[in-house]
């Protein structure tokens, strides 16, 4: 009796058929390119997408213990293209699951370590002068990359912070008169150390504006701490790449679509509103404790991170509490205190959770697709 041979190659019953044997092992690598490339597809549907998204982050926390609110949210800042500013006392695992999030996602990754001796030359470039050749050949930075970790952004001098503005805002540097594209995706994850003072410099407001998010890194919990022991005394873990570039563009195409209704958008709007007229929204009490609300990029940056954050849970439309999810690390590092606030220790995560209190949400009524805000920024 024949055997009956499948479509890789193999018997009935698991035995490779003996026609089989002297192709086995390129129908393996087929097998596996076929694997490979079917990673690399879009999903079609917003619940596979969030499966995907769900398999990416499992792959980071397959190495950092803890700080779940980190990790999506370095998924939030790649969906929604904007850069991201983690904030955290030294050794929280900030750098580590920086590098991590580049692998998993398939992208190249720079770290640019800032110190005060830091000019603009060393992380956007500069031309060379190629002497036996006679001609200034231009060397690029390391920030054209996917990725590019600014380590302790704040120890940097303010004529370094100011070339970081054109490189996060408009994506591109300029060297002798020649602007050069950066590559795409493509993301500036910041870190700063919120207990030292000495030998730093603040970011200005203009630069902290250029980041969608801020996100606070806490020290790890009890059982965490115990889990980092275990976890990283044998054998560090290595995440597996899951997405790759043309992927990830994809996915940011997707969220960019994700349905916005309008009775969202003027919530969001209301929010920001809330932060430079808090009296409007009864709360006059906040006067005297904001001195700058959030600019524009707020509502914008409110609404790019709330798709992404929709989109992370599967859903292809934005609802309010995804909104008020992702507030206070849009809006907090975007509000400034006043003097006699900060002598009152009151922090911007008040203000916004303040805010989140007293500014309704609207009432669900997600079926209307006709009242949306368009797809795209």
């Amino acid at each position: 009796m024949l055997a009956t041979e499948n479509r890789d190659g193999c018997a009935a019953g698991g035995k490779v058929a003996p026609d089989a044997l002297r192709c086995t092992a390129p129908r393996i690598e087929l097998c596996r390119r076929r694997r490979v490339s079917e990673q690399t597809q879009a999903p079609s549907s917003a619940e596979e997408t969030a499966t995907l998204l769900g398999r990416a982050i499992s792959q980071v926390q397959q190495v950092i213990v803890g700080q779940e609110h980190m990790v999506e949210q370095l998924m939030v800042g790649l969906l929604a293209k904007g850069h991201i500013l983690l904030e955290g006392v030294p050794g929280t695992a900030k750098t580590l699951a920086v590098r991590t999030f580049a692998t998993v996602v398939g992208g190249t990754f720079s770290r640019v370590q800032f110190t005060p001796d830091l000019v603009p030359s060393d992380i956007v470039g500069t031309r060379v002068y190629q002497a036996s050749r006679e001609i200034f050949d231009v060397e690029l930075g390391p920030v054209f990359t996917n990725f590019v970790l600014a380590d302790e952004i704040n120890r940097a001098p303010a004529k370094v912070q100011a070339a970081m503005l054109e490189l996060m805002a408009e994506k591109q540097v300029s060297i002798a008169g020649t602007t050069y594209p950066m590559k795409d995706p493509f993301i500036v994850i910041a870190t700063q150390n919120p207990v030292e003072s000495e030998g730093v410099y603040p970011l200005p407001e203009a630069q902290r504006d250029r980041f969608l998010l801020k996100v606070d890194v806490p020290y790890p919990k009890g059982n965490e701490e115990l889990e980092i022991l275990r976890r990283m005394s044998v054998k560090a873990p290595v995440a597996t790449r899951i997405l790759n570039p043309e992927l990830t563009k994809s996915l940011q195409n997707q969220a960019s679509n994700v349905f916005v209704h309008n009775l969202v958008a003027e919530y969001i709007v209301r929010l920001v509103l809330a932060t430079r007229n808090p009296a409007d929204f009864n709360m006059p009490d906040l006067t005297q404790v904001i001195s700058i609300g959030c600019s524009s990029r707020a509502t914008l940056g409110l609404v790019s991170a709330a798709r992404a954050v929709a989109l992370i849970h599967g859903r292809d439309y934005v609802l309010p509490t995804d909104v008020q999810a992702i507030a206070p690390d849009v809006m907090s590092h975007r509000i400034v205190l006043s003097f006699d606030a900060i002598a009152d220790n009151v922090s911007a995560g008040q203000v916004v959770e303040r805010i989140l209190a007293m500014v309704p949400a609207p009432t669900p009524v997600w079926n209307n697709k006709q009242a949306a805000v368009p797809g795209g920024r």
